[in-house]
């Protein structure tokens, strides 16, 4: 939500398309990233897992609510963007702010594995992840490793949200229902697993546009949970985790 509202924004005081925009975006996700861990994460993560959702929750209303108040509860949608129009491939149509969203998230993807997989720094991540203590013991700065991962976190969150600017409305809720689908999608994918998560986000794509086209319009998002609910019961590491 955060970040569509950054986008929408940009245009709509500049005039930048969200592709143009989109660096300004990422960067500004971010910087909130960091903010939120240093500001509210680092002083709950000991405490019970009641107060932590409470915590994130609060700042997840306070959030929709501040975008309520400015920029109102009003669908708001990006005019005339860079890209538009559609493509056929094979009697399929595909829309191209669609296709270049996709795309431009692929290679967000591929980044982001690299970097957790081949640097230095994305093996210190996932130690920090893995055990904190021991990855403290071996010199890595965990709560810097935290608040980066946090960061990383935003970043991606902004790109996400800068790319469906392009052709999707923009209003206070928004992200309630891209949060949810984000979550299916890791949950399938296993925790912890990158290229699980991807695969599963196709999985989760596919099942909604059949759901809608097979079912109905209104009961994609149903088609969804049940498949997510089918999985989590027969094997809740997930579709591609180890454990």
């Amino acid at each position: 939500m955060l970040a569509m509202f950054s986008t929408f924004w940009a245009w709509s005081l500049w005039r930048l398309d969200p592709l143009i925009s989109l660096p300004l975006t990422v960067g500004l996700l971010f910087l909130v990233g960091v903010a939120t861990y240093h500001g509210i994460i680092r002083w709950i993560l000991g405490a019970p897992m009641l107060a932590q959702i409470f915590a994130t929750f609060g700042l997840a209303v306070f959030l929709r609510s501040a975008a309520q108040a400015l920029w109102g509860a009003d669908f708001q949608l990006v005019k005339n963007p860079l890209v538009q129009g559609r493509i056929s491939l094979g009697g399929l149509f595909i829309g191209m702010p669609q296709l270049v969203a996709s795309l431009g998230a692929l290679v967000a993807f591929g980044f982001l594995y690299w970097f957790i997989r081949k640097t230095e720094t994305g093996l210190a991540l996932q130690a920090t992840a893995q055990d904190k203590q021991a990855a403290s013991l071996m010199g890595i700065h965990t709560e810097r490793m935290f608040a980066l991962g946090w960061g990383i976190g935003a970043a991606c969150v902004g790109v996400a949200g800068a790319l469906l600017t392009i052709f999707f409305y923009v209003f206070p809720d928004v992200g309630a229902t891209f949060s949810l689908l984000a979550y299916v999608a890791v949950a399938l994918g296993g925790f912890g697993n990158v290229p699980g998560t991807l695969a599963a986000g196709v999985i989760v794509g596919l099942v909604e546009v059949l759901g809608g086209l097979l079912i109905a319009p209104a009961l994609k998002y149903v088609a969804v949970f049940v498949i997510y609910l089918v999985v989590v019961l027969v094997r809740p590491q997930g579709l591609f985790g180890r454990f």
